[in-house]
């Protein structure tokens, strides 16, 4: 599986960590969200820039001592900081150089947060981005040819993910791949035939005009069409309350959230198709079984990297997972973990059971009565489907924490 350098440092920048990092700048969510939506590609696209135009070596030599310097690299503890982001400042400054203001400016413009918090908000993304793609670098032994390689075929993904209303394409150095840019491009081209055309058939004018005008329309309806699709979900779940049911909002990191509701009137803010989402679809339904094989992964715990430390963002699908637990009180649930098959399998046995009891714990905790957890276990990497030799993202799914439902 091919290593998707912007969607993976989107899945670190959680709705959770957004609100977070809102908190600590005293900014909205809504609004560091746009700005993370945006931050992010634009990151991407100064160091494919920079990779371009014949700094491959120094844009490797920055990753690679960005991944050194972040050996337990977790946005969340990186959000703790974020009032001494001085490194990630410094690190910005090797990707843009001078352009640095010109590109916070046009950021906090378009987002509508100070420039003082998308400095620091840059200053936060920056490092994320480069200990990533260090990450990659090291442990597929790239070359500074390899990294351009790399970052030109990523290139596509990340062009098409500036939002159309940043303006930073000057800034940046690269041209902007947005619907108004497609527009006036369309329109030029237009212009221009129209004008060569004009000397050798005048009875082409007004063909070549009304064409001119319905391709115009078709690209703006393009447009508005595609607009609402990804920021309006309908919810068309019917319920016998008169209030209507609250639609799901996508969030940042690509993945859609909705309000997974229990029988006690709580209602979670989760993914869709998410733990809490599949879990209490099976509570709720007489149809799916509980037993030894029924089994759901977590898609929000994190650990320190090669310890059985929870990360603060975890808390939330811990308290998620004891409130769904409280609300089902005949719920019988175990923790399971597991790892990949990297480094050594006794090692890998015990890491994985000091995570599952680590979870179990912070269950007990969030107040679960033991009565609801059996004993965890940790399976190591015997069950890891991915070679050891295969890239980090292959071996990212054989890397987690489970629950099994054993009785409901």
């Amino acid at each position: 599986m091919d290593f998707n350098l912007l969607q993976s440092v989107r899945d670190l920048f959680t709705p959770d960590l957004v609100n977070q990092t809102a908190t600590q700048l005293g900014e909205s969510s809504t609004n560091v969200s746009k700005a993370v939506t945006g931050g992010i590609p634009v990151v991407l696209a100064g160091l494919i820039h920079r990779a371009e135009s014949g700094h491959a070596a120094d844009v490797l030599n920055t990753a690679t001592e960005a991944a050194s310097t972040n050996a337990n690299l977790s946005a969340g503890s990186l959000v703790n900081n974020l009032s001494s982001t001085a490194t990630g400042t410094s690190w910005l400054n090797s990707i843009f150089g001078n352009r640095v203001g010109g590109i916070a400016s046009a950021l906090g413009s378009y987002a509508g947060i100070k420039n003082t918090s998308i400095q620091s908000l840059l200053g936060l993304i920056a490092p994320v981005v480069l200990t990533l793609l260090g990450r990659h670098a090291r442990e597929n032994n790239l070359t500074a040819n390899g990294l351009s390689s790399f970052l030109s075929n990523q290139k596509a993904a990340v062009m098409s993910a500036l939002p159309a209303g940043l303006n930073v394409g000057n800034l940046l150095g690269v041209p902007m791949e947005g619907a108004g840019e497609r527009l006036r491009d369309a329109g030029t081209a237009m212009r221009n035939t129209v004008s060569d055309a004009a000397p050798r058939r005048n009875l082409l004018w007004p063909i070549l005009i009304g064409l001119a005008v319905i391709l115009l329309i078709y690209l703006l309806s393009r447009g508005c069409n595609h607009k609402a699709d990804t920021t309006t979900t309908t919810d068309t779940t019917t319920t016998t309350s008169a209030a209507p049911t609250p639609a799901p909002v996508t969030a940042d990191t690509g993945r859609a959230t909705t309000t997974v509701k229990l029988p006690d009137g709580t209602e979670l803010n989760a993914y869709r198709g998410g733990i809490e989402d599949q879990l209490v679809a099976c509570l709720n339904d007489a149809a799916c079984k509980a037993g030894k094989d029924k089994w759901f992964d977590f898609d929000n715990i994190n650990f320190e990297t090669g310890s059985s430390k929870l990360t603060g963002n975890s808390q939330t699908q811990i308290n998620n997972l004891a409130a769904i637990l409280k609300a089902y009180p005949k719920a019988v649930v175990k923790i399971g973990g597991y790892t990949d098959k990297t480094g050594n399998e006794a090692s890998n046995q015990k890491l994985s059971e000091a995570r599952a009891k680590a979870v179990d714990g912070a269950l007990k905790t969030a107040g679960v009565p033991a009565k609801q957890l059996v004993a965890p276990e940790g399976y190591g990497s015997k069950l890891a489907k991915a070679p050891a030799t295969a890239s980090d993202e292959e071996r990212r799914a054989d890397r987690r924490i489970s629950v099994q439902l054993r009785e409901k």
